[in-house]
């Protein structure tokens, strides 16, 4: 629906070593116009349901078949979309700025790719995520809706380096969050399984953490989050936030530093195990996965006290259950 929108505001020419006219900057309808696009969609849906919201609708009588009654109902509201959007466009180029991708770029692209694209900015973003799982709420969702779209564009722009041969501008990217900062999962919880399954004392989480290793090689962390659970648990919860932190710093110091190869903009899925991930999402350089083993030995140090302390917890509390039980059937065994 708002694909229109879109196309109204990107300019029918360009500058740029110009060979033709009265055609579509491809530029500005990949990564230079992500913003622009996002805008324009939430604009357009909300003019949209206005419209609709207040009945300014044609409605057809009852014997209009339903498919041609449903295109008369939204012939206003698309009306009053195109028709704001046009006039937007037509305020805009009035600016000095001259059309609708480069003053975004300027004003709002710019900046944000600033934060988001940095060191600071991804380590904000890791304890939020952490901060809000903590807390019982998808923190993923919630965080990455505002910096995703950085990330992407990153991406984008990666890639269009990667197959021209040139350097590889950036670092921070949706690939960098997926498969360096979150092994096994958001918390970097696959540390966590490899003890559950081969250091408990506790049944509980050894039977617990056979179930999430499946989900955890591919990067599912959610059986773990609420199955331990790491929500609201005062002993898991600071490796859980902090974890991520420690490799954000130690994957970008090691990308800065030349040791590893940068993310290549290759959109791989996140559920992709860690090995084969690194090597792929870095154009085939060994180094990507290096780091990614290096970065589950981090998890593993930093997760083992805790889980040392909660393991314990845990095994006390069975080992009272079934004393209990014990003592609870040894009347019964007499009778």
């Amino acid at each position: 629906m708002t694909i229109p929108q879109h196309i109204m505001f990107t300019p029918a020419g360009s500058d740029v070593a110009q060979l033709v006219k009265g055609v579509m900057p491809m530029g500005q309808i990949g990564s230079q116009g992500l913003f622009v696009a996002i805008l324009i969609a939430l604009l357009s849906t909300e003019i949209y349901r206005f419209v609709n919201d207040r009945n300014l609708v044609i409605r057809m009588p009852e014997g209009v078949p339903p498919a041609v009654a449903k295109s008369f109902l939204a012939l206003i509201p698309g009306f009053c979309v195109l028709a704001v959007v046009l006039a937007l466009r037509l305020l805009v180029e009035a600016t000095p700025f001259g059309d609708i991708n480069t003053m975004i770029t300027e004003l709002v692209g710019i900046p944000m790719s600033h934060v988001g694209g940095s060191l600071p900015g991804m380590i904000i973003s890791v304890l939020l995520i952490g901060i809000l799982w903590m807390l019982g709420l998808h923190g993923d969702t919630i965080v990455l809706v505002f910096i995703r779209p950085v990330w992407l564009s990153n991406m984008s722009e990666n890639l269009e380096a990667f197959q021209n041969g040139l350097p590889i501008p950036h670092i921070i990217t949706q690939q960098f969050y997926d498969l360096w900062i979150a092994p096994g999962g958001t918390g970097a919880l696959l540390g966590l399984v490899i003890f559950m399954i081969l250091r408990s004392r506790s049944v509980q989480m050894k039977q617990l953490g056979k179930i999430a290793a499946p989900g955890s090689l591919f990067n599912i962390s959610e059986p773990m989050v609420f199955g331990i659970p790491i929500v609201m648990n005062p002993y898991l919860v600071v490796p859980f936030i902090l974890t991520p932190v420690v490799l954000v710093i130690v994957s970008y110091v090691a990308m800065t530093t030349g040791l590893v190869a940068k993310p290549a903009g290759i959109a791989l899925p996140f559920t992709t195990p860690i090995v084969v991930s690194g090597y792929l999402a870095t154009g085939g350089h060994i180094s990507g996965s290096v780091l990614q083993i290096v970065n589950l030995g981090i998890s593993l140090v930093m997760y083992y006290p805790f889980f040392r302390i909660w393991d314990n917890l845990k095994y006390r509390e069975e080992q009272a259950s079934k004393s209990q039980q014990t003592a609870a059937a040894m009347p019964a065994t007499e009778q």
